[in-house]
């Protein structure tokens, strides 16, 4: 994490300046702003927009995210080819008045580039962290469909999504380089499953090519509305194994009977990807990991006081996971 004015800052703090960057990047969009209500501020900041002719929007303002420019181009693209299918309901893109449908805006305190996407407003309620087995089900089904269709999706020129075989994602990585925020110890801990992990991951790419995956479908990022399932937020999505997108779902997933209802959901549409229990076990651990790194990283008050203990536990699953390799 680099040291910058923003860390500094508290939460308020925080959310009142990446606030004033929203209302500057809505400046470039072919509406008048009524209202903006932040509606989420952890990995990245998320806004609910009222136009003064009654247009209701979600801008995304990427805080903690590295994507490039490229990047956002991609997920853009992604979502607006999903859409076409009509078989999973997602947010549309939403253009500014040059016709392009990602921006960036420039944080002082910060002192980077930050991405500016605006979608359609999705109304319906979060599944968060007590999905139902049915919704659950819903999910899986979603799931298979979207990778059903991405077997077809091209990105355009220019646009990039990050390759999901990195161990990290393509994040920085804090947790094993040379300036590691880790006590030695803790750190070759790590490093042995992250050894045993890679090499899981290695086997997995050898048996099924990747296609683009949304890589984080949890209970946060999907909502109902009636009937009807509803997913967004693809910050995330990457070129991957449809075992990785699983593997992440399943990571948030608290009970055996969750697990299979998402599994079972996702048979209904297409049989799953083969993998065993143990290689399952290997990327449930490497979400883990990857989300440790995020703590340390982070610019996020909230999640930087997680990091330690969430150290401990993760090192107490590695020795487990390492114990039954």
């Amino acid at each position: 994490m680099a040291k910058t004015e923003f860390v500094e800052l508290d939460h308020r703090e925080q959310i009142d300046h990446i606030t004033a960057l929203a209302r500057e990047a809505l400046l470039a969009y072919p509406f008048e702003v009524r209202s903006l209500e932040v509606i989420n501020f952890e990995f990245n900041a998320t806004f609910k927009i009222e136009s003064t002719s009654n247009e209701t929007f979600a801008l995304r303002v990427n805080v903690n995210s590295e994507r490039t420019f490229a990047n956002l181009q991609a997920e853009i693209a992604l979502v607006a080819f999903l859409n076409e299918s009509k078989k999973v309901t997602l947010p549309h893109p939403i253009a500014n008045k040059a016709g392009q449908f990602a921006q960036t805006i420039f944080s002082p305190l910060m002192k980077k580039e930050l991405g500016v996407v605006l979608y359609s407003w999705l109304d319906g309620e979060v599944l968060g962290d007590e999905p139902s087995e049915e919704s659950l089900k819903e999910l899986g089904a979603a799931m298979a469909h979207m990778h059903q269709e991405a077997q077809s999706f091209v990105l355009p020129t220019g646009s990039e999504l990050p390759v999901l075989r990195d161990f990290m994602w393509g994040t920085t990585d804090v947790l094993f380089s040379e300036e590691s925020v880790i006590e030695i110890d803790e750190k070759k801990e790590l490093e042995r499953v992250r050894q045993a992990i890679e090499e899981i991951i290695q086997d997995l790419y050898e048996k099924e090519d990747p296609i683009a995956i949304h890589a984080d479908l949890h209970g946060w990022n999907v909502m109902t509305f009636g009937d009807e399932l509803l997913i967004f937020d693809f910050d995330d999505s990457g070129i991957g194994l449809r075992v990785q997108d699983l593997a992440t779902s399943l990571y948030y997933l608290d009970t055996p009977e969750q697990d299979a209802a998402l599994l079972e959901g996702y048979q209904s549409i297409m049989d799953l990807p083969v993998f065993s229990q143990y290689q399952m076990k290997g990327l449930l651990l490497q979400r883990r990991i990857i989300l440790l790194n995020y703590l340390f990283d982070t610019t996020n008050v909230e999640h930087r006081e997680m990091a330690p203990n969430y150290l401990v536990e993760t090192l107490r699953r590695s020795r487990e996971f390492l114990e039954q390799r």
